[in-house]
């Protein structure tokens, strides 16, 4: 609510007037619809009206607005707009935190496809032996074909020691098989990292939340302590994450200046800037088709200004922007409310940012990984050394 409870008592005529002004509102708002949509808003109320009185079961009011709710946000046609319920939004909650309970899998859409971007070490997925490009094609029951993120994630989290069947398909086999997995409290670091030799950081972001820009900078803070001179930057299947979080990750990669401009609706557009210390150290870019939403942002930002090397494929191309409202009844609704563009005010929804240097990932476990050969030998080369 607008006022607090000084402003709800100690200004009353205020508050009832401004409540009298909402309900007008939502008249004219309801006489709008009427007018413009008599028919089919009619028809809302008839199809209610049938389902309590001729259904052959008895259906909770509850249900039937959830489901008018979600059939509103279903009927735009945006897979990244969602109806929350309160359980997938209080799980939604805990993802953006970085701590909730489930199995130690990180997941994307790939051509329809749920699939496996990674597993987490020590977790119930690791150590069933799920691996990255696994296809999940079951979760229970339920065909996961299709499915929307967070409905997946909603099925494979639960109470701690509950369990849940994952059916699986691994790339070059023919044949699925089925995993069982018991959910563990789950606290996913979001960003690792370690030394290589010549000095050459090696970091891995695997998600944007809230713990991110805090983990990163603990992680720069040691490998400067041993003498970092280059640092070569893995968002490969990173889907994304956290806007605010993302601007304050880019400080350290790129100047003053532009991280991203958010468009809204009716043009008004605001420009996020990047503070912070930027290293100003030789910088490379690992990215692939996983590589979306804010891990698009921060790779743009980075090669629109110029301040390191993308190495890898195509990125996936998700230049819209959620925002996340919290309803009365604890659901939510996720929404897209704007389009970002990259520092150099490019539009990369649908077309996804083509590296600098294209080098194909190999498909299969065990098969050398020439993205990572290819992005280190093109640092040593930032940083005068030989090449790998």
């Amino acid at each position: 609510m607008y006022y607090g409870r000084g402003g709800y008592y100690g200004k009353r005529g205020r508050w009832l007037t401004g409540l009298a002004a909402v309900f007008l509102g939502i008249i004219f708002f309801s006489g709008w619809l009427l007018v413009h949509n008599f028919k089919h808003f009619g028809n809302l109320f008839q199809v209610i009206s049938l389902v309590r009185s001729q259904y052959l079961y008895e259906t909770e009011s509850t249900l039937l607005v959830d489901g008018a709710i979600k059939g509103i946000v279903d009927a735009l046609g945006d897979p990244y707009s969602v109806y929350l319920e309160p359980k997938t939004y209080t799980q939604l909650q805990d993802q953006i935190r970085g701590t909730f309970g489930g199995l130690g899998i990180l997941v994307g859409i790939k051509d329809d496809f749920l699939t496996v971007a990674r597993t987490y070490s020590g977790t119930p997925a690791h150590k069933a032996g799920i691996i990255t490009g696994d296809i999940i094609t079951r979760i229970g029951d339920r065909d996961a074909k299709g499915i929307d993120l967070d409905t997946a994630v909603q099925l494979m989290r639960g109470p701690v020691g509950t369990k849940v069947n994952l059916t699986l398909l691994r790339p070059g086999e023919k044949e699925p098989f089925t995993v069982p997995l018991t959910r563990e409290e789950i606290s996913v670091p979001t960003v690792e990292g370690k030394l290589l030799p010549d000095n050459l950081g090696y970091i891995v972001i695997s998600q944007f939340s809230e713990k991110t820009p805090d983990e990163l900078q603990k992680l720069l803070g040691d490998l400067k302590k041993q003498g970092l001179k280059g640092i070569l930057l893995d968002l490969r299947d990173n889907p994304g994450g956290e806007l605010q979080s993302v601007v304050k990750v880019s400080g350290n990669f790129i100047p003053r200046g532009p991280a991203v401009y958010i468009e809204y609706r009716g043009g008004r557009t605001e420009m996020l800037p990047a503070g912070g210390n930027n290293l100003e150290l030789p910088l490379v870019v690992l990215v692939n088709g996983g590589s979306a939403s804010a891990a698009e942002i921060l790779a743009g930002a980075i090669k629109d200004t110029g301040s390191g090397t993308l190495v890898g494929q195509k990125t996936f191309g998700k230049g819209v922007v959620q925002t996340v409202f919290e309803l009365d009844n604890g659901a939510g609704v996720k929404l897209t409310t704007a389009r970002y563009l990259t520092p150099g005010k490019h539009d990369i929804n649908k077309k996804g940012i083509v590296p600098d240097v294209t080098v194909s990932r190999g498909e299969k476990p065990g098969t050398p990984d020439e993205q990572f050969n290819r992005g280190l030998e093109v640092l040593k080369s930032k940083v005068g050394g030989k090449a790998a």
